[in-house]
C-alpha cells in the first residue's frame, strides 16, 4: 500500500515515521523547498520535529504532482490551507482514501473540516473520506510512546481499512461513526486550550483549570449538539480525551499561547516564540460567530475571543466569567 502525507509540519511527520515503521512506502510533502532538501539528506525535521529519524522508506518531496497516485492520503496542513493544498490533486484521487488530520474550522464560512470536503471533492471520494482526531503529541508519536485516537467517517469498511493501517504496538485506533462530533471536539478544544492556559499563566491553581475544562466541555458538547453531533462523542477520545491533553500538556501550542497571554505576553510576541500554528487562535474567531449562529452559550470562547481581539485582560475576562448569573449546571 502507498502512503502519502500532505503538510510536514510535526504531525505530518510523525505521521509518516509511524507509516514507515510499520513498512509503508511513504511521500512525505513539504511545501517549503529548503525544508524539503534538508529532510532528506538529514533524514529528519530539523524544523518542526528534530531528534526523531525518518524510517529509509520515508521520501520527502516539495513537489505535489509527486504526492500521487497513493492508496492513502493523510493531509495535515493547517485547516486554513485544506483548500489550496487539496484542490490541485482533486482531479487525480479517485482512487485515493483521504483521511484528514487537520482540526479547525473555516473563518469565513463557518464550515467543518467535512463540509469544505464535500465542496471539494468528487462525491465518492467524499463519501470515502476519514476524519483522524484524538489526544496526540507528534513527539509522542514519533518516539514510539502508547497513544490512541479515534478514525471516523461515513463508509464502515473504510474507516475500519485506515483504522487497521494506523494500529500498531505502540498505537491503537478506535472507530467512530460521528464524523461532527469528531470534528467539533478537535477544533473547539483548542479554544478552551487557550483559556487553560491563561489560567496557569495566572497563577490560579488546580480549581480555575478543572472548572475551565469542565465547562469547556459542556460548551464544546452543546455547540457540536446543536450541529447535529452524538452527545457522547465528546465523552471519548476525541472530546474529552484531547481536551485534558490540550489542556494540561506542556507540549500543547494552544494552551501555550493562554500561558503568554496569563503572564502579559503580546500575541504576535508569543506566535513569534512558537514558530509553528496554533489552531486555537483563528478558531476562536470561528467558534465565536458559530456559537452566536448556533444561538450557543459558550462564555468560555467568548471570553478567551475577547482576550485575543478586543483587548480585554485576562484578568477583566476572569472577572466577567464569574460574575456571570448563576444557574444550574
Amino acid at each position: 500500500m502507498k502512503i502519502s502525507v500532505l503538510g510536514a509540519g510535526s504531525f505530518g511527520t510523525c505521521l509518516a515515521i509511524l507509516m514507515g515503521n510499520k513498512g509503508y512506502a511513504v511521500k512525505l510533502w513539504a511545501r517549503d523547498p529548503e525544508l524539503s532538501k534538508v529532510m532528506e539528506k538529514t533524514r529528519e525535521n530539523p524544523r518542526y520535529l528534530p531528534g526523531h529519524g525518518l524510517p529509509e522508506s520515508v521520501e520527502v518531496t516539495s513537489k505535489l504532482t509527486e504526492v500521487l497516485p497513493a492508496d492513502v492520503l493523510f493531509a495535515v496542513t493547517p485547516s486554513s490551507g485544506i483548500a489550496d493544498s487539496l484542490r490541485p490533486l482533486v482531479g487525480s484521487l479517485r482512487d485515493t482514501i483521504v483521511v484528514n488530520a487537520s482540526k479547525g474550522i473555516d473563518v469565513e464560512t463557518l464550515e467543518t473540516i467535512d463540509e469544505t470536503y464535500k465542496r471539494l471533492l468528487p462525491a465518492e471520494v467524499f463519501q470515502k473520506a476519514v476524519y483522524f482526531s484524538g489526544p496526540t503529541f507528534a513527539k509522542e508519536i514519533a518516539a514510539g510512546k502508547p497513544s490512541a485516537a479515534v478514525v471516523a467517517g461515513q463508509d464502515e469498511n473504510t474507516v475500519q481499512l485506515v483504522q487497521s493501517l494506523l494500529s500498531s504496538a505502540v498505537f491503537r485506533a478506535y472507530s467512530c461513526a460521528d464524523v461532527k462530533g469528531v470534528l467539533i471536539g478537535g477544533a473547539l478544544k483548542n479554544v478552551v486550550a487557550i483559556a487553560a492556559g491563561i489560567c496557569d499563566g495566572l497563577k490560579l491553581g488546580a480549581n480555575a483549570r478543572a472548572a475551565i475544562v469542565t465547562r469547556g466541555l459542556a460548551e464544546i458538547s452543546r455547540v457540536g449538539v446543536a450541529m447535529g453531533a452524538d452527545p457522547l462523542t465528546f465523552a471519548g477520545l476525541s472530546g474529552l480525551g484531547d481536551l485534558v491533553l490540550t489542556c494540561s500538556g506542556d507540549l500543547s501550542r494552544n494552551r501555550r499561547v493562554g500561558l503568554g497571554l496569563g503572564q502579559g505576553q503580546a500575541l504576535t510576541d508569543i506566535q513569534a516564540k512558537l514558530g509553528m500554528v496554533a489552531e486555537g487562535v483563528r478558531t476562536t474567531k470561528a467558534a465565536d460567530r458559530l456559537a452566536k449562529q448556533l444561538d450557543v452559550d459558550a462564555p468560555i470562547t467568548g471570553a478567551v475571543y475577547d482576550v485575543l481581539f478586543n483587548n480585554v485582560s485576562p484578568s477583566d475576562a476572569l472577572i466577567a466569567l464569574m460574575g456571570r448569573e448563576l444557574g444550574p449546571e
